[in-house]
């Protein structure tokens, strides 16, 4: 049995690609160059990170994310999912845990038609 404890976000010097797990059957693979801001909102011990890319919005809920927060700072975060109910138990206190990821297309924005 192994003792490491769950994680719900990985990095990677490397990393190129964010791979987002919003839920076991929707993944996504964002590209870290594509990045346009990320956000960290704290309200008491309930967090918000907002990663706002070319083509997605990602809104990830959970607490102590400020070590995702510093990842993606250096561009090494490279994978993030949500932590499912019965692993948040084994999850140390002050380790970052994800309890949901909220994925959303940005609808590109239609020019309006310029007439010559």
């Amino acid at each position: 049995m192994s003792t490491k404890s769950p994680e719900c976000y990985t990095t990677d010097p490397q990393a190129r690609c964010l791979r987002v797990e919003a839920s076991p059957r929707k993944i996504f693979i964002l590209p870290l160059d594509q990045l346009a801001f990320a956000e960290l909102d704290s309200d008491g011990k309930e967090q918000l990170l907002q990663l706002s890319f070319a083509t997605h919005e990602v809104m990830v809920h959970g607490t102590a994310l400020r070590r995702i927060e510093t990842a993606l700072h250096k561009l090494e975060l490279s994978f993030l999912a949500v932590l499912p109910a019965k692993y948040l138990p084994l999850v140390a206190d002050g380790q970052p845990k994800i309890r949901d990821i909220v994925v959303t297309k940005i609808k590109p924005v239609a020019e309006p038609n310029q007439s010559n």
